[in-house]
């Protein structure tokens, strides 16, 4: 494996679709998982969304945190900040 595809990962961000802007290592595996069944794009991107598929299947994302300079995007928003209350 190629280090410098590692570190493509976490600074190379998705140019398109519902995750545009979002970094590659920072994808849902859902997603990743959509890409593995209907096909990965040509080219550079399509590896790189197959790697980062395969490192995420297996669990092994948090390999990636060192490499990082810029924190991980959470996947989903945070909890509201407003109280629920039932009456």
């Amino acid at each position: 494996m190629n280090p410098e595809k590692l570190k493509l990962l976490v600074a190379r961000e998705m140019p398109f679709g519902k995750y545009q802007g979002r970094l590659l290592a920072d994808l849902p595996g859902d997603y990743l998982n959509w890409f593995a069944r209907q096909g990965f794009p040509a080219g550079e991107l399509g590896s790189l969304l197959a790697l980062m598929h395969e490192i995420d299947h297996n669990g092994l994302s948090a390999l990636l945190d060192p490499l990082r300079t810029r924190p991980r995007e959470p996947l989903r928003p945070g909890p509201s900040k407003t109280p629920i209350r039932f009456n």
